[in-house]
């Protein structure tokens, strides 16, 4: 619809409240606009309490955690260790600390973090318990299988290593959306 028609069908007021309209700035004040909305951020955070930016931490974790185990793709580096330890700095406190508030050992928590590990399904749950069920137990569990799904999705060693342990396979194959299906 044309502006005219527009100016002609809904009254000013109408208008400023149903529409957004373009503007376009200058460099300089597109520059000035950015250093403004730098600086009411800034005053934003200063003025939050500890407890406002440990929620808006979780929560920015949490929903970075469910896009990630709900998407298609997997990324390497968006391991179960990135998120826990996304976790630990967000509470900012020691690893020792942390390991000993979930009763695991200083030692177990770094393995976990540094991939040398996979967790065992206690320290989902515990996890679930610290967060106060901020980040629920099936989340870092999703994390894992994520990483195993890749794995036997792609690994090609292990059907060789596997193939001579099944005899009389199939003859038909049905291929829908890379799955086989009977």
């Amino acid at each position: 619809m044309s502006s005219k028609k527009l100016k002609n069908e809904y009254t000013a007021d109408e208008l400023v409240e149903s529409f957004i309209f373009p503007v376009k700035l200058s460099k300089k004040q597109q520059k000035e606009a950015a250093a403004q909305l730098a600086l009411a951020r800034s005053k934003s955070r200063s003025a939050a309490s500890e407890k406002d930016k440990l929620i808006s931490g979780l929560l920015s974790l949490r929903f970075q955690l469910e896009d990630y185990i709900n998407g298609d793709t997997y990324n390497p580096k968006l391991s179960f260790g990135y998120f826990l330890s996304e976790y630990v700095s967000l509470l900012e406190k020691k690893r020792k600390v942390f390991a000993d508030e979930i009763s695991i050992d200083e030692t177990l928590l770094s393995q976990l973090i540094n991939l040398k590990r996979d967790p065992p399904d206690y320290v989902s749950v515990r996890l679930e318990l610290h967060s106060n069920r901020a980040i629920p137990a099936d989340y870092w569990y999703r994390l894992v299988e994520k990483k195993r799904a890749h794995f036997i999705k792609t690994d090609r060693s292990i059907r060789k290593s596997e193939k001579q342990f099944v005899q009389n396979k199939l003859t038909v194959q049905i291929k829908t959306d890379d799955r086989l299906a009977l």
